[in-house]
């Protein structure tokens, strides 16, 4: 089995960085025995900043050119590491191999691990784009809170992975924020960014009060496994009814002729 696992976060300290070797610790050690995982970064002008949606954008359009990419190679699934999951639709629109997001797979697995669930984001202008995303996934009524941390910039992650005092000072906010979480009635904690969630991980934050911290690139992974042996095992995964269905017939004849042949690959 073949997984491609798209961070956002290791184009900023480069794919060599504290951080790409941390999320890579994480990753090889949640892999099964058979499973092979890719872990690859944006441009270096990307991925800043993509709680702004037209940051988003620009990032969407990279995503979706490596998902292509991806299943030409021949991988078994598509990652889409980053919170605000950017290009996830559109790749199962476009993909004829399983498409996951951290997000998704994180607050999927958090309500197999508890009746409840918070996210601790790093910013307010993280706040309204994670209620959308649990509002689309249909679980607010499980969602006991969002609270925020004070990190305004990514570089304070890329910090706490080389300076002991940067990474106490996240845990410190962290902590707090989580115990907030707990009165408010959250048994599983989820925090709500690639990075958060591996600085936690490398500082050993497992558990606060009885309530476990979700591990999301860990959670990602292993949903993508099972996804890649479902449709091993079944022939099918993604529906293509309705929401990404891609075009067929006439339309995609079309569709190709103005955007190219290699768009949606094996409709028909």
């Amino acid at each position: 089995m073949r997984l491609f696992y798209q961070s956002f976060g290791v184009s900023r300290g480069s794919r060599d960085g504290l951080y790409a070797q941390a999320l890579r610790r994480i990753i090889q050690k949640a892999a099964a025995s058979g499973t092979e995982i890719t872990v690859d970064g944006l441009s270096p002008h990307r991925a800043i900043a993509d709680q702004y949606r037209y940051l988003e954008l620009l990032d969407t359009v990279e995503v979706t050119e490596k998902g292509l990419q991806a299943e030409k190679d021949g991988y078994d699934a598509f990652l889409v590491g980053n919170i605000f999951e950017p290009g996830v639709h559109e790749l199962r629109e476009l993909l004829n191999i399983p498409v996951l997001g951290l997000r998704e797979s994180s607050i999927q697995v958090a309500c197999l691990m508890g009746a409840s669930f918070s996210l601790i984001n790093v910013n307010p202008k993280f706040v309204p784009r994670i209620m959308e995303g649990v509002r689309n996934q249909g679980v607010m009524s499980r969602l006991a809170s969002v609270e925020t941390m004070t990190v305004e910039r990514p570089g304070a992650f890329d910090l706490a992975f080389r300076d002991d005092d940067a990474r106490a000072e996240v845990v410190r906010q962290f902590t707090e924020a989580a115990n907030r979480c707990i009165e408010k009635g959250a048994e599983v904690l989820i925090p709500a960014g690639g990075s958060l969630m591996t600085v936690l991980t490398e500082a050993g934050i497992h558990e606060v009060n009885s309530a476990p911290v979700l591990n999301g690139p860990l959670a990602l992974v292993k949903t993508a496994e099972m996804a890649v042996q479902i449709k091993q095992l079944t022939g099918v995964f993604t529906s293509k009814r309705m929401t990404y269905a891609p075009p067929t017939g006439k339309l995609l004849t079309d569709v190709r002729k103005a955007y190219g042949q290699n768009v949606y690959p094996g409709a028909t």
